[in-house]
């Protein structure tokens, strides 16, 4: 890690419970959280952000959800968000099938034409190198009102936001989800 974290009793006590609530779901306490938690307030701005596109009435199902999550954390190089998304990921669809195949999704039966519209436009619009094109919108609309492709879009920008933070200060894995890390294996014109 580039950057350390402190003692938790050093923290603001107004963090505090949020180290507490992820100790209570997690097991532990996330390194990010204590890195973000170096400059209070943008924890607190971040941890908001995160609540609102994790909120149950979200017009993206958590399964859905984790996909990008984890799609971005693999293009990002981000070891820890690889880690913990792709446990979720499991965990929302009962199984490791999409989490294993996800760096190669291109090449895999087992998504769904929503899944693929969605991770076309999750890849457009995390490479730097492509950009989204009206194909990639016009995939989406059958599936999502402009809501619904404005919360995906966020949830996307969010993603490699924390992907990129994390992975820029060197935040390791915590051991989630037993999966080797599988970097980014270059876009593909989708």
């Amino acid at each position: 890690m580039h950057v350390t974290d402190k003692p938790l009793n050093t923290y603001p006590l107004w963090l505090r419970p949020f180290f507490w609530n992820q100790k209570r779901k997690y097991g532990q306490v996330l390194k990010p959280g204590l890195i973000w938690g170096r400059v209070p307030k943008l924890f607190a701005t971040v941890a908001v952000l995160y609540g609102v596109l994790e909120r149950r009435s979200s017009p993206l199902e958590p399964a859905l959800r984790s996909l990008v999550t984890v799609r971005v954390s693999q293009i990002n190089w981000c070891r820890f968000c690889v880690d913990i998304n792709s446990a979720t990921l499991a965990q929302r669809t009962g199984s490791m099938e999409k989490v294993e195949a996800l760096a190669n999704w291109h090449d895999s039966a087992l998504f769904s034409d929503k899944e693929r519209a969605v991770l076309a436009y999750t890849e457009a619009v995390t490479h730097t190198e492509q950009r989204v094109e009206d194909r990639h919108i016009e995939a989406l609309k059958p599936f999502f009102n402009d809501e619904g492709i404005v919360e995906l879009t966020g949830l996307i920008a969010f993603q490699n936001l924390s992907a990129k933070f994390n992975s820029a200060l060197d935040l390791p894995p915590q051991g989630f989800c037993a999966l080797p890390f599988e970097p980014e294996q270059g876009p593909k014109d989708v």
